[in-house]
């Protein structure tokens, strides 16, 4: 992986970043410092972030939750894209493309938004991003 080389995080990340409970968590809390200081910046989207939001919130109570929006904002590594309608119908179609998998609107999304990058990579637990196409970290 160069510098320069960009990662998507996805919400299964984020959520087993905050939850020490998570059956992800040690290998989460093991990579991402190694993510943080091996690449220029981390992406996510707006999408992701109300998704991991709502999870922590239900799983670990509200101050966690806000904990986890001001480490997100705080943090000078990690770029938030916000949906747009054309990345949301590129989504859409990604939905009608793939109608053989199980993917969320906001797995679409971020797929879009990681085509229009052309990122290649995605920190994640989720096996959607393998179906799409993408290398998945770790």
């Amino acid at each position: 992986m160069t510098l320069s080389e960009s990662i998507f995080v996805d919400t299964g990340a984020w959520v087993a970043l905050a939850d020490k409970a998570d059956t992800h968590h040690l290998k989460a809390a093991s990579v991402y410092p190694k993510l943080l200081k091996g690449h220029q910046s981390l992406l996510t989207s707006n999408l992701v972030i109300a998704e991991a939001y709502i999870i922590i919130l239900n799983e670990l109570g509200h101050s966690a939750a806000t904990d986890f929006l001001n480490k997100v904002k705080a943090s000078p590594r990690i770029s938030k894209i916000y949906s747009n309608e054309e990345t949301e119908e590129e989504a859409q179609n990604i939905l009608i493309k793939y109608q053989d998998q199980d993917f969320s609107y906001t797995d679409a999304v971020s797929f879009a938004i990681m085509h229009r990058r052309k990122l290649k990579k995605a920190f994640c637990f989720d096996r959607h991003f393998l179906a799409a196409g993408f290398i998945s970290i770790p």
